[in-house]
């Protein structure tokens, strides 16, 4: 409102009596104030008879929107101080023991001693006041350890006490970081985990994926549980179906793999333990790309209960593996150099072979094989069946065995 101060007596009645109906509401609580001070100086309320100072403080009720108690105590605090002012807000404060330099004197005890515990802390300060006489540990010396902490908690000392250090990486010397380099020597093994889905959060079975990187000799074997109960033994019974030495064992940065039990069956064994380095996708996609082209492949991707582990790995071992072994062609690239340096793989139909007959074609095969193996007893059992007869065995014990686990596993629950 402007110029709402100097009304006459008469003007401030016509304005009463004209908004009787109309309310008003005041917005901002200095400017209220500073506006009736100004309206009770202009009208020179404290020379005002009783009935006039009655109509002024109507008409102040009328325009701020105030109550009528509210408005005759800051016309009573007018006429006792001379202003209307509001008072300014004042929070209720804890007085202030252990000032900034006190913060600063910890940060510095802290970084000196190497933040020892709080107890300790508190003696050191309580020493070095009563034993060598500073003065300025005095109000520290007093300190309670759950306060010691409290200001261990506060901006000012973690700005002073900041301790930075660069990220270290977790140190385990289970297994070497690299690429294992077997220089066309059989027994280098690439291995992984392939997992078969869950069902109202009830694990399936884990297939356990092993192919040497030289011949891709692969057995795949199954477990129920991926822990060291259930995945060494069939670790060591994957391990025994090869023919030849084990020389390395290469796998992923997996826990089911990289723990102080698979480390000390392999040293026991004197097998090569690495792990696949940070950022580098090839170091076991030879494996990994045998999951898809094997077990998604002829298991699918539907679940199978723990329960049916060791039928599955039974069936592995009498039926899938030797198949892969003896009767499934694998593709052995051709790698050469461009001109850039760059490393390209081309597959002739001359480059496909089982891998029983990729071992026999390297040089001086025979020195690999294990103490009880021989050629003889390969020999029988590659001619045992050919490809496609072993593959049709292979299909209908396969079959047989996803209807059984299909048959047993748990119905969908209702819709509710």
């Amino acid at each position: 409102m402007q110029n709402a101060e100097g009304l006459t007596a008469e003007q401030i009645g016509e304005f009463l009596r004209g908004s009787a109906i109309i309310d008003f509401e005041g917005q901002n609580r200095a400017e209220l104030y500073g506006w009736v001070q100004g309206v009770l100086v202009a009208q020179e309320y404290a020379t005002k008879g009783k009935k006039q100072r009655g109509a002024v403080r109507a008409y102040i009720v009328k325009v701020t929107g105030m109550s009528l108690s509210q408005a005759t105590r800051l016309i009573r605090k007018y006429r006792a101080e001379g202003v209307v002012e509001a008072a300014p807000y004042r929070r209720r404060r804890f007085p202030v023991k252990y000032t900034s330099q006190d913060v600063a004197r910890l940060a510095e005890v802290d970084r000196a001693h190497g933040w020892l515990s709080g107890p300790a802390t508190v003696r050191i300060f309580q020493r070095e006041h009563q034993q060598y006489g500073k003065a300025e540990y005095a109000r520290l010396g007093e300190i309670s350890v759950a306060h010691l902490y409290n200001l261990r908690g506060s901006a000012r000392y973690r700005k002073l006490a900041a301790k930075w250090e660069p990220t270290r990486p977790v140190a385990t010397v289970i297994g070497e970081r690299r690429q294992p380099d077997p220089q066309g020597q059989p027994g280098y093994l690439r291995i992984d985990t392939v997992h078969q889905g869950d069902w109202n959060g009830v694990k399936g079975v884990y297939h356990i994926n092993a192919v040497d990187a030289v011949t891709q000799w692969q057995v795949v074997g199954c477990v129920g549980r991926i822990n060291e109960q259930h995945l060494l033994p069939v670790l060591e019974a994957i391990l025994h179906q090869f023919p030849f030495r084990i020389l390395g064992f290469h796998t992923d940065n997996g826990s089911e793999y990289i723990n102080h039990e698979v480390n000390k069956l392999l040293k026991d064994l004197l097998i090569e333990f690495t792990k696949s380095r940070a950022c580098r996708s090839q170091d076991n996609a030879l494996v990994e790309g045998k999951n898809g082209a094997i077990i998604r492949k002829h298991m699918g991707y539907g679940y199978i209960a723990a329960e049916h582990a060791e039928a599955v790995h039974k069936f592995y071992t009498a039926h899938l593996n030797p198949y892969l072994n003896f009767h499934r062609p694998c593709g052995f690239a051709t790698v050469s150099l461009d001109a850039r340096g760059k490393r390209q793989r081309k597959y002739k139909q001359e480059d496909y072979a089982t891998p029983y007959e990729k071992w026999k074609s390297l040089a001086e095969a025979e020195k690999y094989l294990k103490e009880e193996m021989s050629f003889a007893r390969l020999e029988q059992v590659a001619q045992k069946m050919s490809d496609t007869e072993w593959a049709r065995k292979m299909t209908t014990a396969r079959v047989t065995l996803l209807r059984r686990c299909k048959s047993e596993a748990p119905q969908a629950r209702p819709m509710e």
